[in-house]
């Protein structure tokens, strides 16, 4: 009896060190999935934390060893101070999708980024999406490459329809000639009450750097044949093409075509303007915001009169990189290609109405119902290679900041030449750097 009591402690025994013992095998395994969590910081639009948690749920249900937590880009007066004080508190994510090519050098010297043409499958899976011609675009000063192109957003001019049919003028408007010449049509007094009735355009005119992405840079970029400010680490816009851009505004400046005020509300909604600089993002507001019967159409950036060759513009670009906190490099590198994968890509053209940087995208059907429900923006897809981002060069708002400081001089007020301003721009950016360097 005795052994038959022993026996059955004994037992019991045995059956609760294996149940501890499972306990603790199941500890360690949900510990082991906590840790291989990543981290995904996300822009803090609607749109865009919209698209982040679908593709967030969706990866979780399919990759539940390596989960992703979705959180937005800290509040900041930019992501790119949020990102910088993270990588200064090592406090960074594992990835970003909310990543501006103008402040990659400082990332890069900050030691915070993953260089990631060191994966083994980088080269074919990204020529498979990015030609090498847009790629290189996005190369480091070191050769590397430190970020995923993702998105692009091509700055063109949208205008009203209705105001061209009025003043006769027809569209597209190609050459600066051909836009001045609209202007003197548009910027007139149709009713008889003594004041024009429309503006040919508007721009705020307060010198604040990210404003010349609107005005100044895409036209340069075009009337430049798809040149950036810098060529590697040399200053490259103290050339014919800047004097050219700060010509043709500061024309339209003192022709009267484009007002010097700061107007309240959507002047082109409105119906005061015949014509407004934006992005693809334009589309869906206006379909939700315009009054009925609103008809625009979209037409690229203007030349100068002499200029031959592809029509370049600013693109806008916002891509994906993965930070050297990171402990699972790989997944994080498989997550990314998540992010721009095919399905990824339409999410982002439906949810969002923003251009994915990818090859042949009007030609893939993948894409083909979203661009037949939208056609206009085909306009976008069809720019969007001939987009250019911004150097990756250190102080870059600084360098826009001293660019907006003659531009408003010349251009708004004429107090200088278009030719004085550049020169004094490239001077003062030349002033900047070495400052800065010291």
């Amino acid at each position: 009896m005795v052994k038959k009591i022993v026996g059955i402690i004994v037992g019991i025994l045995v059956i609760l060190m294996a149940m501890g013992c499972g306990r603790r095998d199941s500890a360690q395994q949900q510990r082991s999935v906590e840790k291989k969590e990543l981290t995904y910081w996300c822009a803090t639009n609607p749109q865009e934390v919209k698209l982040a948690r679908e593709l967030v749920d969706e990866w979780n249900r399919i990759h539940k060893d390596v989960p992703v937590k979705l959180q937005t880009l800290p509040a900041s007066q930019s992501s790119e101070e949020a990102l910088l004080a993270a990588i200064a508190g090592n406090t960074t994510p594992d990835i970003c999708s909310n990543m501006w090519p103008g402040a990659m050098d400082e990332f890069i010297s900050a030691g915070g980024l993953v260089r990631l043409d060191t994966f083994p499958d980088f080269w074919p899976y990204i020529l498979e999406r990015v030609s090498e011609d847009q790629l290189k675009t996005f190369q480091a000063r070191d050769g590397g490459h430190y970020q995923i192109p993702w998105k692009t957003n091509p700055i063109m001019v949208f205008y009203n329809k209705r105001i061209f049919k009025k003043a006769g003028v027809k569209a597209p408007l190609e050459t600066y000639s051909q836009f001045l010449d609209a202007a003197e049509k548009i910027v007139r007094d149709f009713d008889g009450d003594g004041q024009a009735d429309y503006w040919m355009l508007y721009r705020d005119i307060k010198p604040i750097w990210w404003q010349r992405l609107f005005d100044y840079y895409p036209f340069y970029i075009c009337a430049s044949g798809g040149k950036t400010l810098f060529k590697g680490d040399k200053i490259d816009f103290d050339n014919d093409a800047s004097v050219k851009v700060f010509q043709f505004f500061r024309t339209m400046y003192q022709k009267g075509y484009m007002p010097v005020a700061q107007f309240q509300g959507d002047q082109f909604l409105a119906g005061r303007l015949a014509a407004q600089i934006s992005g693809p993002w334009l589309v869906a507001y206006i379909q939700k915001f315009a009054p009925e019967g609103f008809e625009y159409g979209i037409m690229p950036i203007p030349r100068p009169d002499d200029y031959k060759g592809p029509i370049y513009t600013y693109g806008d670009p916002k891509n994906i990189s993965i930070f050297k906190t990171t402990k699972y490099p790989r997944q994080a590198w498989k997550f990314a290609q998540w992010l721009i994968s095919r399905h990824a890509d339409l999410r982002l053209l439906e949810i969002c109405d923003q251009i994915p940087i990818r090859k042949n995208l009007l030609n893939d059907s993948t894409f083909a119902a979203y661009f037949k429900k939208k056609p206009q923006m085909t306009v976008f897809a069809r720019q969007a290679p001939f987009t250019r981002g911004v150097d990756g060069v250190a102080d870059l708002k600084e360098i826009f900041n001293a660019i907006s400081q003659e531009y408003e001089a010349s251009v708004i007020y004429g107090r200088r030449t278009a030719r004085e301003a550049v020169k004094r721009a490239v001077k003062r950016v030349k002033v900047i750097r070495e400052w800065n360097r010291q």
